[in-house]
Formats: C-alpha cells, sequence, structure tokens
C-alpha cells in the first residue's frame, strides 16, 4: 500500500506541473493578442469615455459631467444626421448586396475566360481609396469630367452640371462611389460561398425541369443566406463608420449634405478642436453600433437555425 501512495504521489505532482506549464504556454500564445486589444482598442474607447465628460479642448480640460451629451441631444441637427447615416448606410449597403449578387453569379458561370474577369473585378478593392476618389472626382466635375460631358452628348444635360455642388447630387456621387468601393470584396464573399453549394442539387433541380431563375431562387438564394446576412452585418458596419470617401469628395458638404455621423464627430473633434465633444459623439457611434449588431446578430441566429447552419 505503502508503495503505491509512494508511486501516486509523483504522478500527481507531475501531472499538476504539466498542467500548470500548459496554462501558461496557452496564456503566452494568447498575451501578444491581447496586448493588442488593450493597447489598441481598450484603452482608446476608455479614454475616449473619459474624454466625453470633460470639455477638453487645446487649453485643457476640466470636468463637464452629462453637459456634452445634453447638447448633442438638445439640437435637431444631431438627429438629422443620425437619420443621413442610416439612409446612407442603408442605401449604400442595399446596392452593394444587390449588385454584389449579380457580379458574384456571372462570375460563377461557366463562361471562357471566367478567371480574367474574376481578376477585373479587384482593381476598386486594391486601389487606395485615396486615389479612387480622385478619379471620381474628375469623373464627377461638371467643366471637364466625363459623366457631365457625356450627358451633354447625349442631349441629357443643357451645360455643365457640377454632381458635387448640390446637396442630393452630392448625396447620391458619394453613394456611387462607396458601392464602387465595396462591391468586389462583397461579390468575392458571395462568389465563395455560391462555389460550396453541392452541385448535385443543381442536377437534381435540372433533372426535374427547373429553369435558371428558379435554381437560383430556390437553391442558390437559401444555401447561401447565412453568408448574404452576415456580409450584409459586415458591409453595415464599414458603411456606417465609412470616412475616407466622403471626406475627400466633399468634406461633408455641400451645406452639410453629405455629413454623417463620422464626418460630424471629426469636423466637431479635429475641425473645432471640441475634442470632448467629438468624444460625446464617437460614444454615440459607438453605443448605435452596438445596439444595430446585438439585433442584427439576433437575425442572423434566427437565419442560421432556419437553414440548420450552426
Amino acid at each position: 500500500m505503502a508503495d503505491i501512495t509512494s508511486t501516486a504521489a509523483p504522478a500527481a505532482a507531475k501531472a499538476s506541473r504539466k498542467g500548470l506549464s500548459e496554462a501558461w504556454f496557452a496564456w503566452a500564445l494568447i498575451a501578444p493578442a491581447l496586448l493588442f486589444i488593450g493597447v489598441i482598442v481598450a484603452w482608446p474607447l476608455v479614454e475616449t469615455v473619459r474624454l466625453s465628460f470633460t470639455d477638453a479642448d487645446l487649453g485643457g480640460e476640466s470636468w463637464v459631467g452629462l453637459a456634452n451629451y445634453e447638447k448633442m441631444l438638445s439640437g435637431a441637427k444631431f438627429f438629422e444626421i443620425v437619420g443621413r447615416t442610416f439612409f446612407w448606410m442603408v442605401l449604400s449597403v442595399g446596392l452593394k448586396l444587390v449588385v454584389g449578387l449579380i457580379g458574384a453569379t456571372l462570375l460563377n458561370a461557366a463562361i471562357p475566360g471566367r478567371a480574367l474577369f474574376r481578376m477585373m473585378i479587384m482593381p476598386p478593392w486594391v486601389i487606395p481609396i485615396a486615389i479612387g476618389c480622385i478619379g471620381w472626382l474628375w469623373l464627377y466635375n461638371g467643366q471637364f469630367g466625363f459623366l457631365s460631358g457625356m450627358s451633354q452628348r447625349l442631349g441629357l444635360l443643357d451645360g455643365p452640371f457640377e454632381f458635387l455642388a448640390y446637396r442630393n447630387s452630392a448625396f447620391y456621387a458619394a453613394i456611387v462611389t462607396d458601392v464602387w468601393v465595396g462591391t468586389p470584396m462583397v461579390s468575392l464573399f458571395f462568389l465563395a460561398a455560391m462555389q460550396g453549394v453541392n452541385r448535385d442539387l443543381y442536377e437534381a433541380a435540372w433533372v426535374d425541369g427547373a429553369g435558371r431563375w428558379y435554381r437560383f431562387r430556390r437553391i442558390t438564394i437559401p444555401q447561401i443566406m447565412p453568408v448574404i446576412v452576415s456580409m450584409a452585418l459586415l458591409s453595415a458596419i464599414w458603411t456606417f463608420n465609412s470616412f475616407e470617401i466622403i471626406y475627400i469628395l466633399t468634406q461633408g458638404g455641400p451645406r452639410g449634405g453629405t455629413t454623417t455621423m463620422i464626418i460630424d464627430t471629426y469636423k466637431t473633434a479635429i475641425g473645432n478642436y471640441k475634442f470632448g465633444e467629438g468624444a460625446a459623439r464617437a460614444v454615440a457611434i459607438v453605443v448605435i453600433l452596438g445596439v444595430f449588431s446585438l439585433l442584427y446578430l439576433k437575425v442572423l441566429d434566427r437565419v442560421n437555425k432556419h437553414y440548420g447552419v450552426k
């Protein structure tokens, strides 16, 4: 009995040391990620929340409590900007999904030169956004831009038209540019999902006499629906926080016609050096996107359960 006890004790100690070393090794592996999250995400977020309760500017800061939030919510301009931001997001994301789905379907077709077409869809995504937007600035120019010139040649316009000089035209012009930038990524995601659909389903439907449109509605869309919902969420977050496109094209103008929440936050914090008020707007963006993401994740969970995706 003593021999068994004397043998079991070292074995237990060895197993304990092994488990402890594995735990330390696991923590060592995730430590860089935790450090990255802490330095790049957590600390700036906490500092932003702290600044939102101050009147921080170039002269210093002092505690003002909820004054920044009260000032932000007291004006109708803020809610107008929130509504414009959601309209910008919904319209842009909707167009990206529709155009991306059409593009992915065409790229998935068995046609000659398919690899070349798949390469040609990449430039809007690969080209730096600033360079692409400068190209669109030339296109939108009323005096020597392609769109204005072609519209005049076709008789659609009587004279030069500055697309970025008017509230409505500038807003929709910015949306077109945003869709141009974001559609390639959406198309590639949808294309990858379509290639994962079981080909036997299409063959069985074809044998039963189902047409292309029927197969697309009854097989393709249901099979890739979880990917569509997931892509919609990611694209919505990116579009909601889109800054470069609007700022390069219009800087939020004309007369605030393209000012979204992220542009308003930048102008307040950086343009007017009101860091406290800008921080309050940034916190509002985080809260709005957090609530939106939670609601969307619930929708995604229901979609996954409906289509049997774990």
